[in-house]
C-alpha cells in the first residue's frame, strides 16, 4: 500500500513565515511539520510516499530529497494550479495505481499514530475511510453523518450540523476515489472537493467507514495553532532529567527536567524552565527560557526572556525589555534592543508581519 502527502498549497495564512519557507517545512518541536506526517506512514510501514508539490523546485523537494535520510522512498507529483484536494489526489492515479493508498494533508499533526488503522485498511471491506475528529464547532468544517459506523453523508460547513464530527486530514482510498474524482464539479470556490468525491462514494453504495481520531488535532495553517501544535508536542515529551554537563550549563543557571540541549549549545547564567527544546549550538546567555519553548540551531539570546514560542535557526534576541511570549521567529530573524539614544523602534516586516509592543 501507497501513501500520498499533500504538500503544495501556498501557505497564505501563515505569511510571512511562508514567504520563504514552505508550511509542510515549519518546525513544530525542531521538527518540519512533514517529518510527522512520514513518521506516521512509516511506522505503519507505507514507507513508498508520493509527495504532492507545486513545483519540482520547491524547497520540500530540495529537504527531502529521494527520502533516504527517513527511511522511506519519496517520488514527487507537480500539482502547478490550486484546485483542490481532490484535483491533487487525482494526479496521483499513475503513482498508485490500482493499490489502496493512505492521503494525509502535510500540515496536520496528530496525537494520534492511527498504526492499526492504517495497516488494516488493505484487507477492510470498506470502499474508503475518513479519519474524523470532535470539534467545538462544526460549522466550520466539512462534516460526517454516520450511522453505525459508516459515514451515510458528508456536508461542508453545515449551518445545522448533524453531527460534530469533522473531517480531518487523513483519508484511505482505493481505486474508485479516482473514478468519483471525475464525476464532480468544481465547487463556488472553483476546486474540486474531496468531500464531493467522497460522498459520490456513499451515493453510489460503497462502505465508507469512519475513524475517529484519538487525543489531539492540530491543522497548522496559522501561527497560533503552529504554536499551539509547538506546545502540545513538547507536552508530549517523556522525562528527562535536567542537564548537568559543566560544558553546557554554567554559570548562575537553573535548568529544569524535560529540557533537551543539543550538541554545542551552551546554558550561560539563564533559567530553563521544560518542557523545552534547544537545538545545535545555540547560546542562551543571561535569559529566561519558558516552558514550551523551542530553539533551532545557531540561535543566541542574551539578556531576553522567551516563552512559548517557536524560534528558528540562525535568529539573533538580544536585550529585549519585558517577556517574548507566544511568537514565531523564522530563520536568520534579528530582534534587538537599540543600545544608543534616541530609544527608538525600527522595523523591516514581510507582507502579513505582526507586531505587539
Amino acid at each position: 500500500m501507497k501513501a500520498v502527502i499533500l504538500a503544495a498549497g501556498q501557505g497564505t495564512r501563515l505569511r510571512p513565515v511562508t514567504l520563504t519557507m514552505p508550511k509542510p517545512l515549519v518546525p513544530v518541536a525542531n521538527k518540519p511539520l512533514i517529518e510527522y506526517a512520514i513518521d506516521v506512514l512509516k511506522n505503519a510501514g507505507l514507507t513508498d510516499i508520493g509527495i504532492v508539490v507545486n513545483d519540482l523546485e520547491s524547497s520540500i523537494v530540495h529537504s527531502l530529497g529521494d527520502g533516504t535520510k527517513l527511511g522511506v522512498k519519496l517520488d514527487y507529483i507537480v500539482q502547478a494550479e490550486q484546485k483542490g484536494l481532490a484535483h491533487a489526489i487525482g494526479l496521483c492515479q499513475m503513482f498508485v495505481g490500482d493499490d489502496p493508498f493512505c492521503v494525509y494533508l502535510g500540515d496536520n499533526i496528530f496525537q494520534d499514530k492511527m498504526q492499526a488503522t492504517l495497516t488494516g485498511f488493505e484487507n477492510s471491506d470498506a470502499e474508503a475511510l475518513i479519519g474524523l475528529t470532535e470539534v467545538s464547532d462544526p460549522t466550520r468544517f466539512g462534516i460526517a453523518e454516520i450511522q453505525d459506523g459508516r459515514i451515510i453523508r458528508v456536508v461542508e460547513k453545515p449551518k445545522e450540523p448533524p453531527s460534530n464530527l469533522a473531517i480531518a486530514g487523513v483519508y484511505l482510498f482505493r481505486s474508485s476515489i479516482f473514478d468519483a474524482i471525475q464525476q464532480i464539479k468544481p465547487s463556488w470556490r472553483n476546486e474540486l472537493e474531496i468531500t464531493d468525491a467522497i460522498q459520490v462514494l456513499i451515493s453510489s453504495g460503497q462502505h465508507v467507514r469512519a475513524y475517529t481520531i484519538k487525543g489531539w488535532w492540530i491543522d497548522a495553517g496559522k501561527p497560533d495553532s503552529i504554536m499551539r501544535a509547538n506546545q502540545l508536542v513538547l507536552g508530549d515529551l517523556a522525562y528527562t532529567p535536567a542537564p548537568s554537563s559543566a560544558q553546557q550549563v554554567s554559570g548562575n543557571s537553573e535548568v529544569s527536567e524535560r529540557v533537551l540541549l543539543g550538541e554545542g549549545s551552551q546554558i550561560i547564567d539563564s533559567v530553563i524552565r521544560g518542557p523545552v527544546l534547544i537545538g545545535r549550538n545555540a547560546i542562551i546567555r543571561s535569559s529566561y527560557i519558558g516552558p514550551y519553548t523551542s530553539i533551532g540551531d545557531n540561535v543566541t539570546i542574551e539578556n531576553s526572556e522567551v516563552e512559548a514560542s517557536i524560534v528558528m535557526q540562525n535568529c539573533v534576541i538580544r536585550n529585549i525589555p519585558g517577556r517574548i511570549d507566544s511568537s514565531l521567529l523564522a530563520d536568520n530573524a534579528q530582534v534587538t534592543s537599540a543600545s544608543h539614544v534616541p530609544a527608538t523602534h525600527r522595523f523591516i516586516l514581510a507582507e502579513n508581519s505582526y507586531v505587539q509592543l
